[in-house]
């Protein structure tokens, strides 16, 4: 089976390709120049992803996804980590997961205190500022450490299917693939009939997405051999307030 390789832009093109097209893809070279760090700093944060709890939320009865999460505020050039928080989203962007609170167990410290997990939050919130062309917006940002492995044959990344997140934008970096087939990234235009696909395989390059314009989804996966996994970091950005519960009437 081919595997379509993302056509890559460099970290000086990352805002204007994202204003233009609504996504852009960067290498993982890239992605160091555009955090201002190492690619060894970024794979340092690898093995954070091993040993990590399963996700007890999944309403197909699936066993394939183990999952961490925290939150942050970027807010006047500084980032903080907010007190631990339910992740939510509106059925109207999860039609499987969404109108309920799903708490998940925290970040590890060691992670969240590294200097390249700070380079990371704060180059993604200065591009989503760039792309809007406000210098000084508020973002809240979720960070989710996913592994879905195939130890029931198949996993599934997008559970929800093609969906957007009800964010502002959406980075998706590609932390380690070992042992699998599928995994296919695929962006859709909201509002229009464009899309591409690839895969993305290379550890610690990124996909960002502009979720105003764009829907995403990811294939199955299905192991090549025996512990097969796929290992992402997702950071979602949203302006001014987290997707919260609507307190009842």
């Amino acid at each position: 089976m081919q595997i379509l390789s993302p056509q890559t832009v460099s970290a000086s093109e990352l805002t204007a390709t994202v204003q233009q097209n609504g996504y852009a893809v960067l290498s993982a070279a890239h992605v160091a120049e555009w955090a201002g760090c190492t690619l060894d700093a970024l794979q340092d944060l690898s093995p954070s992803w091993n040993n990590m709890p399963p996700d007890n939320y999944l309403k197909d009865g699936g066993r394939y996804r183990r999952r961490l999460h925290s939150s942050f505020v970027f807010e006047r050039k500084v980032l903080a980590q907010v007190p631990h928080r339910a992740h939510w989203q509106s059925v109207d962007y999860n039609a499987l997961h969404g109108g309920m609170e799903r708490w998940f167990e925290p970040m590890h410290a060691a992670t969240v205190t590294s200097p390249a997990w700070a380079k990371l939050l704060t180059a993604l919130a200065n591009t989503a500022s760039q792309v809007h062309g406000i210098p000084h917006n508020k973002w809240c940002i979720e960070a989710h450490q996913f592994r879905i492995d195939t130890t029931d044959g198949i996993g599934r990344p997008t559970p929800e299917g093609a969906h957007r997140d009800g964010v502002d934008f959406v980075a998706v970096f590609m932390v380690n693939r070992s042992h699998i087939k599928g995994g296919e990234t695929r962006v859709f235009e909201a509002n229009g009939p464009q899309g591409e696909r690839f895969t993305l395989h290379e550890p610690w390059s990124l996909l960002l997405l502009d979720d105003t314009r764009v829907i995403h989804e990811s294939t199955p996966i299905q192991p090549l051999a025996e512990g097969g996994h796929r290992d992402t970091l997702v950071l979602t950005c949203r302006a001014d307030k987290f997707q919260d519960a609507e307190p009842s009437a």
